[in-house]
């Protein structure tokens, strides 16, 4: 599903990405504007008589077809049911569009702002949203998208990272330690919670996935969409101290509650997911290093002094699987 190869963009030059558009029925007026994203390239085309599109070009090799288009499937599902999705356009029939070697995706243009996660009103509207995608994601199974992995995600980072001698040696042994022992505190955490219930997820729900509009959250980009556990679309709302995730955690769930059900022994996975997020993050940009993209995007990874605060956040993670778990509190209302 998600080849090593670094993906080829050097034939994707303005001319073939306007063609493009234009091959799909869209009258380009030549206008072009790159969109903050390295996993995919995306792009605002303008178009003539018309408002803007928003082209998302896949990156090769990742997703088959049948992925691409289940992951689209899931949110036309979410957006006739109401909920407030960016989803792909359909023309002649589909939404995905091969040109040369690119498959890409048209968007409708749509602006916002980032949510205030400090606010509980908002806090509240954002678990209300994804508990209803959730309702959605509940009603049938995903055939062609993963299953929310902790092994890849954990362990097979962790790998990746030491055989492809990313780590610096004079880090490694502290680097395997701490690893050591964040993977086996995130399999206590699983089974702590006894095997959760799973469902289909937007899977990568963090704020910058969410627009902020007169009419409240809009979400964004499901290309990570998955089977996984419900938590993994709540945790990247809350942070901060114990007391003060606690706050936030209540009033995400008391959103949440109004539509679906929570199950609070997922409250063990909060910081288990957090640190297989972390290590993760390290491990995709890695393996998106050949890639010329990401040493111009990130020019502070790969070095000393990133491997070494690397480290030093991982250990500050080893407290944080063992504080208490979250408490799911009621709000007080004025």
């Amino acid at each position: 599903m998600d080849s090593q190869a670094p993906a080829d963009y050097t034939s994707l030059t303005p001319d073939t990405l306007l063609d493009a558009v234009d091959d799909c029925g869209y009258q380009t007026d030549g206008h072009l504007l790159a969109l903050n994203s390295y996993e995919n390239r995306v792009y605002q085309v303008g178009v003539e008589d018309g408002a803007p599109v928003v082209v998302k070009f896949y990156r090769p090799a990742r997703w088959d077809d049948a992925a691409l288009l289940e992951e689209h499937a899931f949110s036309i599902e979410l957006a006739d049911r109401d909920l407030p999705v960016v989803a792909p356009l359909v023309t002649d029939g589909t939404t995905l569009h091969h040109f040369g070697p690119f498959r890409f995706a048209v968007y409708p243009q749509c602006g916002g702002r980032a949510p205030e996660l400090d606010r509980p009103e908002h806090l509240r509207q954002l678990g209300r949203l994804v508990a209803r995608l959730h309702a959605v994601g509940a009603l049938k199974a995903f055939q062609h998208r993963p299953n929310f992995d902790i092994v890849l995600l954990g362990e097979g980072s962790r790998r990746y990272l030491i055989e492809h001698g990313f780590i610096p040696p004079h880090l490694q042994s502290a680097y395997e330690g701490v690893t050591d022992f964040l993977l086996a505190g995130i399999r206590a955490a699983f089974t702590n919670t006894g095997p959760p219930r799973t469902l289909r997820i937007h899977g990568d729900c963090h704020p910058g996935n969410i627009l902020w509009t007169a009419q409240g959250p809009l979400i964004l980009d499901l290309d990570d969409a998955c089977t996984g556990p419900a938590m993994q679309d709540l945790w990247m709302f809350l942070s901060g101290n114990h007391d003060y995730m606690c706050a936030r955690l209540a009033e995400l769930l008391s959103g949440y509650s109004e539509f679906y059900d929570f199950d609070a022994r997922e409250l063990h996975l909060i910081e288990a997911l957090r640190t297989l997020r972390m290590m993760n993050y390290a491990a995709w940009l890695a393996r998106r290093w050949d890639d010329p993209a990401f040493p111009r995007a990130f020019p502070w990874f790969n070095t000393g002094r990133y491997w070494e605060e690397h480290v030093l956040t991982l250990r500050e993670q080893e407290a944080a699987l063992q504080e208490p778990v979250l408490e799911w509190r009621e709000p007080t209302r004025r």
